[in-house]
């Protein structure tokens, strides 16, 4: 009997690699499982000739979170066992899910697991191989990111209830990249928070199913490639600003109480730091000020999705 797996892809203005990503899933071994296609307001609407994916149309923007929680319910809705959260630029391998799957059932406990993520186009070279939370700088950070892969992150840590483990590890906190959820998780928790709009939700939701008494599991022997986003360059406005203050809300919310206070000292040394970036450092303003507004919003509780880009 295989567990029922509903595969949430979200998708906005970038139906080709959407259309890539659902090619290299009908190489996939698992046998039972369902894709729905979020497409999250694009300006074009992708008509998919595949009668047996369902496509969901959103009449806007409803963020990352948004969008995906919208297949989710659906997912829910239909008996789902397991709900994947599948970046719409990715490749997958064959036997990811089954790998995925395998782990999954083994113990109760693993509440979301992952896979080890490469980039495209450099197929050895590893995106994500677990994550991990720095809360002095309140931000999840990935392990591996830009390593050659030779096999080290593939150990497997030992089952607590005493057997010998088979290829898995313990993460602080899974890539929404492609982050298998089990739907009892999702009924003791919630959806995905939708307070950040961009950023930072997959390691809140990661946070809160591990103070609901659940494990997150990195599992090194499933495998996918990565393009990295189209959607939102590193380093632009949006990912400037939706970064630091998501960082804080999720600071805020699950941060040791003996960090809470070097958060907020950080966040006024960052305030300070980039006024005088502001007043002496032109090259640097844009920068600076979407650092400043995020730090603003964050304490001024404007949540959600930043409604005036220029």
């Amino acid at each position: 009997m295989f567990p029922k797996v509903f595969i949430i892809i979200l998708n906005w203005n970038n139906w080709p690699d959407t259309l890539e990503c659902l090619e290299s899933l009908k190489n996939n071994d698992y046998p039972n499982y369902q894709v729905v296609i979020v497409d999250n307001g694009s300006k074009e609407k992708f008509q998919i000739s595949d009668s047996g994916i369902k496509v969901i149309y959103n009449k806007k923007n409803l963020g990352f979170s948004g969008g995906n929680n919208v297949g989710i319910k659906y997912a829910l809705e239909h008996e789902a066992d397991y709900v994947l959260l599948l970046n719409n630029d990715t490749i997958v391998s064959q036997s990811f899910l089954s790998k995925l799957i395998e782990i999954g059932e083994s113990d109760n406990d693993f509440g979301i697991l992952g896979p080890k993520i490469y980039f495209t186009d450099e197929p050895k070279r590893i995106w994500f191989a677990g994550g991990q939370i720095n809360w002095l700088y309140n931000r999840g950070t990935m392990k591996g990111y830009g390593e050659i892969d030779k096999g080290q992150y593939n150990s497997s840590e030992i089952s607590a209830k005493g057997g010998p483990a088979s290829g898995w590890q313990q993460a602080e906190y899974i890539t929404g990249c492609c982050l298998l959820i089990k739907k009892e998780v999702i009924k003791k928790i919630g959806l995905m928070p939708e307070e950040y709009f961009l950023y930072y939700e997959d390691t809140d939701w990661s946070l809160k199913a591990q103070k609901a008494g659940f494990k997150c599991i990195f599992v090194p022997e499933a495998r996918i490639w990565h393009k990295c986003s189209k959607s939102s360059i590193e380093g632009s406005s949006s990912y400037i600003y939706y970064h630091i203050r998501n960082g804080l809300i999720m600071a805020r919310k699950y941060a040791p109480w003996y960090i809470k206070p070097l958060v907020h000292l950080n966040a006024w040394q960052r305030i300070i730091k980039q006024m005088i970036k502001l007043i002496f450092f032109p090259k640097k303003r844009i920068w600076a000020k979407y650092i400043l507004l995020g730090i603003k919003d964050f304490y001024f509780k404007k949540y959600d999705k930043y409604e005036n880009w220029n």
